[in-house]
């Protein structure tokens, strides 16, 4: 997609998605009726890593934004990337009760160099175990260890790549 797009959506608290815009009916190859009402994982890429969805949902249950790159899987079979800024949304009571997302083109030099390889370690480590939900933690710990070795936190590190 354009680098100028953006791709937005809105789901509910369960992930299921309330709101689609074009740019992201027309680069997922769904139609609006088939995205609607289906948990956003419908896009989930075998090689993206669980543990950096657990990083994400964690995030957000804190009722905090987050930046992640993601790749996606197209109705097609296709994938693209993004980087995603994901956000909670609250009642008037300030509990979640959704959330919205925003993503755009990311600079494909810092996926080459620096996340498709990171995440190709994540995944190794998540399959590397017969338990999904030990390999996704075992990952994430595996995460958290390279954040602490930088003494950065998440954010910080997405916004510290440069290509």
């Amino acid at each position: 997609f354009d680098k100028n797009d953006i791709i937005v959506s809105k789901t509910d608290l369960k992930g299921r998605i309330l709101y689609a815009n074009r740019v992201f009916i027309n680069i997922s190859g769904y139609t609006e009726e088939e995205l609607l009402g289906q948990p956003h994982s419908i896009l989930r890429h075998p090689a993206m890593p669980r543990s950096v969805f657990k990083l994400l949902w964690d995030t957000l249950e804190a009722k905090q934004e987050i930046f992640a790159y993601v790749i996606n899987r197209c109705k097609n079979g296709d994938h693209y990337w993004v980087l995603a800024h994901v956000t909670p949304s609250m009642d008037i009571n300030g509990q979640i009760d959704g959330y919205h997302s925003n993503r755009r083109v990311p600079d494909t030099g810092i996926i080459k160099k620096i996340i498709a390889p990171l995440y190709k370690i994540l995944l190794e480590e998540e399959q590397r175990h017969s338990n999904a939900k030990e390999g996704m933690h075992s990952a994430f710990n595996m995460l958290v260890k390279i954040l602490e070795e930088k003494g950065i936190g998440y954010d910080e590190f997405i916004f510290s790549l440069k290509n």
